[in-house]
């Protein structure tokens, strides 16, 4: 079947989200919880899109395409959405995302300066008792790509999300720890960081973290 993606027609399998239409079609759409190698989760809204003759944006990585469907990526209300979505991401953080994250070329994408709204943000809490990877609690946002990319990729079931709104979070255990959980040190869980959340220890100055020798801080 047929799509038009800003005025690009591509034909697609049966099947195809509208996320992966645009990407066929060339056109870049933000998203902070996909990752590929994963099942479509639809929980952060920054992929939304416009679609000709529905009222309201979609979440693209979670919808599939129809037979002459017109999908806008640059749809206003969209755009609003996942900016404003963004935006609140942001304003939680303790500091500006790294460059080099996934989370910061999405704000890059989006235009998204200064946090219109500024509220509470999150402690910087680390636990660095894992050999390998170090777990920055206050850069976690939620996305669950961790959790699902433990699950899914590696079959590990090591890492859980706890908690409701702003003090949402990731643990890994009986909230002990990676060093007592199921890990298996594949390092799955860094790799799909948007946020560098959770990361290796050889990627972070640690030299004076509190953390360091000891556990969550």
């Amino acid at each position: 079947m047929k799509v038009t993606v800003d005025a690009v027609e591509v034909e697609v399998e049966e099947g195809t989200t509208m996320l992966e239409a645009a990407r066929a079609a060339g056109r870049y759409v933000p998203t902070l919880c996909f990752d590929e190698r994963m099942a479509p989760f639809g929980a952060c809204r920054v992929c939304m899109v416009g679609v000709e003759g529905n009222d309201a944006p979609l979440a693209s990585c979670t919808t599939p395409c129809s037979d002459g469907q017109q999908i806008h990526t640059d749809d206003e209300t969209a755009r609003r959405i996942a900016t404003a979505t963004v935006e609140l991401v942001l304003s939680e953080l303790p500091a500006e995302p790294e460059e080099h994250t996934e989370l910061a070329e999405v704000a890059r994408a989006l235009e998204v300066g200064e946090p219109r709204w500024q509220g509470v943000q999150h402690e910087p809490k680390h636990d660095a008792r894992h050999p390998y990877l170090a777990f920055q609690h206050e850069l976690c946002i939620s996305c669950g790509r961790c959790v699902r990319a433990c699950d899914e990729v590696q079959g590990a079931f090591a890492l859980t999300a706890t908690g409701r709104g702003f003090h949402s979070n990731v643990t890994a255990g009986l909230d002990s720890g990676f060093t007592d959980s199921t890990c298996v040190t594949c390092g799955a869980c860094a790799d799909t960081c948007p946020t560098d959340a959770i990361t290796e220890h050889l990627l972070l100055d640690l030299v004076g973290d509190p953390a360091k020798d000891g556990g969550p801080q």
